[in-house]
C-alpha cells in the first residue's frame, strides 16, 4: 500500500473516529486499515494515534501529522480537478454559513453576483450567531472571522479584521482623553457578548509579557451591533467592535477610532470548507468567484 492511499485511510479513521469505521468508509479489512496506521507511524518514527477498544486519539505528533495529510490530499484533488478540467456545469444548492452583519453587508452582495452568474445554482444562507459545524449540519462553506482551530476544515485567507475601540467626535469632546486603555474605567462603556462585557483586553506593555485588562462597568449591554453603533454615533459612549462593523461611520465622521495603537492582532479571516468539498463544481465555482470580491472587501475595511 503507498503512502497517500495510507494518509486516506488515517484521515477516514479520524473522520469515523475509529478504525472499525474506517474500514466500512473505505472498503478495506480491519486488518488492512491498521496496517496502513502502522506504516505511517513507522514511516515518521512516533505514535499517531493512541488506541483504546473503542476509540483513537490523536497524539501530539498525530494533531500535526493529520493536518498535514489533509493539504496534501486536498492538493492531490485540486490538481487532479485541473488536469482533467470543469467535467460537469456547476449546478445544485450550495449552503453558505456565517455570522449576520457579515452575512448580510459582505456576504450577501457576492452572493447576489453569484446566482446572476450561475443560473444553474441556487443558494441558502444560514446567517447565524453560534458555531457551526459545517460538517454535521451540512454546510458548504463558512465565512469565518477567529483563529482556526479544525483541522478537518480547508481553510482559504480572505483578509483580517481590526478590534477597534471607537466613539463619536461629540462623546469624545465631552469627556475625559483616552490615550491608554487604563483610561477606558473613567468612561460610558456600551459593550457586547462577543467583545467582552465587564472587561476588555489589550496587548501587553512594551517590555512585559502581560496582557492588559481593563474592567468596567457597562452603562448599555446590547445583543446587537446595529444597536450599538447607533448608540455611539448617538454619543452614548466608547465600543469596541469589528473594523468592518464600523467602517462607514468612520468614513463619514460620525465615529473615531480610539487607541489605535494599543489595538491587539487583527483576527484572520477565512472561507472554509470540509475536507474534498472543494472538488465539487458548484463549491469550487463560487470558492474562485468570492475569493477576488472578498478579499477586496476585507483590504478596504481593515485599513
Amino acid at each position: 500500500m503507498d503512502r497517500i492511499e495510507a494518509m486516506k485511510i488515517f484521515i477516514a479513521a479520524l473522520d469515523e473516529g475509529s478504525l472499525a469505521g474506517a474500514s466500512r468508509r473505505t472498503g478495506r479489512s480491519p486488518a488492512a486499515v491498521s496496517r496502513a496506521v502502522a506504516a505511517l507511524e513507522a514511516h515518521v518514527g512516533v505514535p499517531l494515534l493512541h488506541r483504546t477498544t473503542r476509540s483513537i486519539k490523536l497524539s501530539e505528533a498525530g494533531e500535526r501529522y493529520a493536518a498535514a495529510c489533509r493539504r496534501v490530499l486536498a492538493d492531490l484533488e485540486e490538481a487532479d480537478r485541473q488536469a482533467a478540467g470543469e467535467r460537469s456545469v456547476p449546478r445544485g444548492t450550495l449552503t453558505i454559513t456565517s455570522t449576520v452583519f457579515v452575512g448580510v453587508e459582505l456576504l450577501r452582495p457576492v452572493v447576489d453576483a453569484f446566482i446572476d452568474e450561475y443560473p444553474t445554482v441556487n443558494v441558502r444562507m444560514h446567517l447565524l450567531e453560534r458555531p457551526v459545524n459545517l460538517i454535521d449540519e451540512g454546510m458548504d462553506l463558512a465565512l469565518r472571522i477567529s483563529h482556526l482551530a479544525d483541522s478537518t476544515l480547508v481553510a482559504q485567507r480572505v483578509g483580517e479584521a481590526r478590534r477597534v475601540v471607537v466613539a463619536s467626535p461629540r462623546y469624545l469632546s465631552t469627556h475625559p482623553r483616552i490615550t491608554e486603555p487604563a483610561d477606558l474605567a473613567r468612561h460610558q462603556v456600551i459593550a457586547m457578548a462577543h467583545m467582552g462585557l465587564d472587561a476588555w483586553s489589550f496587548p501587553p506593555q512594551e517590555g512585559s509579557s502581560i496582557a492588559r485588562s481593563v474592567s468596567f462597568s457597562p452603562r448599555l449591554v446590547v445583543n446587537n451591533v446595529r444597536a450599538a453603533i447607533a448608540s455611539a454615533v448617538e454619543g452614548h459612549g466608547v465600543v469596541r467592535l469589528l473594523s468592518y462593523h464600523v467602517a462607514p461611520e468612520i468614513d463619514r465622521g460620525e465615529l473615531q477610532v480610539v487607541l489605535e495603537d494599543s489595538e491587539p492582532a487583527p483576527l484572520p479571516v477565512h472561507l472554509v470548507s470540509p475536507y474534498g468539498r472543494l472538488a465539487v463544481p458548484k463549491v469550487r465555482a463560487f470558492v474562485d468567484f468570492a475569493l477576488p470580491r472578498l478579499r477586496a472587501s476585507f483590504a478596504r475595511l481593515s485599513s
